[in-house]
């Protein structure tokens, strides 16, 4: 799935919550959800970092629709377009 495709997905499933919890609740949410893949980074169960990975993109691209970003165009602009250095 491109990224694109899925954070259209979470818009489609949970635009209307999410934008009625606003950013800051779901900010907190995002970084509860970075601080459970901390944790799994810590420990050997590989299903279990990929399932919190899972969660902080779909948590980010969250944040990102309430806020107006669209993923895909960041992404390509700060990286593909305009490489920073180390990122070429």
């Amino acid at each position: 799935m491109e990224l694109k495709a899925f954070q259209q997905l979470i818009q489609d499933k949970y635009g209307r919550r999410d934008r009625e919890r606003g950013t800051p609740a779901t900010f907190m949410w995002f970084v509860e959800e970075v601080g459970e893949l901390a944790t799994a980074l810590a420990g050997d169960d590989q299903k279990n970092k990929e399932e919190e990975f899972a969660d902080v993109l779909a948590w980010l691209c969250t944040l990102a629709n309430i806020n107006g970003v669209d993923l895909d165009k960041a992404v390509t602009d700060k990286y593909i377009t305009k490489p920073i250095d180390g990122f070429k």
